[in-house]
């Protein structure tokens, strides 16, 4: 019998060492080396599922470019977060908070392709699968669902059934008899993902893994398990709200500005392939603390509501609450109004909510914030018809941003009769479906809008 063995494993990369220290020799973390036992057997993976013709070293001249085949899918939120869809070969993997629809999304991708699929499941039955295919659409005769944990028969069975495209639901889940450590430890998760990765680049299948998250928001496993993957995608949104985006965090093969939008409902994941007529409210009553901003996630401009309340504290200390924004920003956006403005926002409470529950990133909709802020705190509505797009300097200056004509296009096609953006921009074309007014400080904001 193999001796057992006792390593310690570090949970922010990855590294092995063979007694416990304080700190990480790799990325210098304090307190991550957790201790694992392994047990490696003498039986290895039968080498025909691996088996297949490796490349020779060539001369990088030799070297043809666009020879990268990608497999075309037909969802297009997806097309456009992966850069033109599937590349052969290639580790994608999805990860996102419990319930926000990754499991949804990939059976309803693998349903509806026309291609030989193995889509494995270590966390449902398949009953609990069928049925969730049953309510979503397409109907793919060729998507074979396997209900498996052992790494080892899920490359034998995909070698078998020559499988083009894999999905694995979830990696948490595997196991490999290499290593007899418990399921879903470090050391199993490095391990099998090892063996997939070889496996999509010997056979040129890809593979679309799903990974947990922890309640930070990171994806659960070591951090060398992002760097193993050709892409990570990030499924992002709130199980309280009906829309999901999609986000590239990394991509080999393409950009990772792209974003995808979806609505969930009863039927699966819905492409949403117009967003700001679906973000905005279609109400024409003006209300006090809102403002639409012109705003840009990956390359699509999206416009959205901006919401804010601002009310008299009755406490000692204001409340601070930001919603789909970062907190700190809306903390600094209210120290220049107080400054430059001279508005007690110190003796308030501040409430910051984006409409939708999407989270957004962008600082240009620095501009819609302070102006929902001052409306609230002026308790003046402003018009339904008027948008915001700029980011907000220390000195209360409004500062240019990027894709300024893509944000004004946007609004104007959305029949908004006015749209305000900073006077640096440099932005001179000459719309006349819109009035473009250049804001150079926030004191000259307020003088416009009131």
């Amino acid at each position: 019998m193999v001796k057992a063995k006792t390593v310690y494993f570090c949970t922010e990369c990855g590294t092995e060492s063979a007694k416990w220290t304080g700190q990480c020799t790799a990325c210098k973390s304090w307190n991550t080396l957790k201790e694992e036992v392994i047990r490696k057997h003498q039986n290895v993976i039968d080498s025909n599922v691996l088996d297949f013709q490796s490349s020779i070293p060539k001369p990088i001249d030799e070297i043809q470019v666009g020879k990268t085949t990608r497999v075309s899918v037909t969802d297009k939120e997806l097309t456009r977060v992966l850069g033109g869809g599937i590349v052969s070969g290639s580790v994608i993997l999805v990860g996102g908070q419990p319930g926000i629809g990754k499991s949804t999304l990939l059976l309803q991708i693998a349903l509806s392709m026309d291609l030989d699929i193995l889509y494995v499941s270590g966390e449902e039955s398949e009953e609990q699968i069928k049925m969730r295919a049953e309510r979503v659409p397409g109907n793919n005769p060729r998507c074979l669902i396997y209900t498996e944990t052992d790494i080892e028969k899920i490359l034998k069975q995909a070698r078998k059934l020559s499988s083009k495209l894999l999905v694995i639901d979830s990696i948490q889940t595997l196991a490999t008899g290499m290593i007899d450590a418990s399921t879903g430890s470090i050391s199993q998760i490095k391990e099998c993902t090892a063996l997939l990765r070889k496996y999509a680049k010997a056979s040129g299948t890809p593979i679309f893994i799903i990974g947990h998250i922890t309640k930070d928001g990171s994806i659960a496993g070591p951090k060398l398990l992002e760097h193993m993957v050709d892409v990570v995608l990030q499924f992002e949104g709130d199980q309280h709200h009906e829309y999901r985006i999609l986000r590239g965090l990394k991509n080999r093969y393409g950009s990772t500005d792209e974003i995808g939008l979806y609505r969930m409902d009863q039927e699966g994941m819905k492409e949403v392939n117009n967003p700001s007529e679906l973000l905005i409210s279609q109400s024409d009553e003006s209300l006090s603390g809102s403002a639409i901003a012109a705003s840009v996630e990956g390359q699509r401009p999206l416009l959205l509501e901006t919401q804010a309340l601002v009310t008299p504290s009755v406490y000692g200390n204001p409340q601070r609450t930001a919603t789909g924004l970062d907190m700190r920003r809306l903390s600094m956006l209210l120290a220049v109004l107080e400054k430059r403005m001279r508005l007690p926002f110190g003796q308030h409470d501040v409430f910051l909510n984006i409409v939708g529950g999407l989270k957004i990133h962008d600082p240009g909709v620095d501009l819609a914030m302070v102006a929902a802020l001052i409306s609230s705190i002026e308790d003046a509505p402003i018009h339904r018809k008027y948008s915001f797009a700029g980011e907000v300097g220390l000195n209360g200056e409004v500062r240019s941003i990027s894709r300024i004509e893509q944000r004004v296009q946007e609004a104007a096609r959305l029949g908004f009769e006015k749209i305000y953006i900073p006077t640096q921009s440099g932005y001179n074309n000459q719309n006349t479906d819109i009035e473009v007014v250049q804001i150079a400080r926030v004191e000259n904001l307020f003088d416009e809008l009131f």
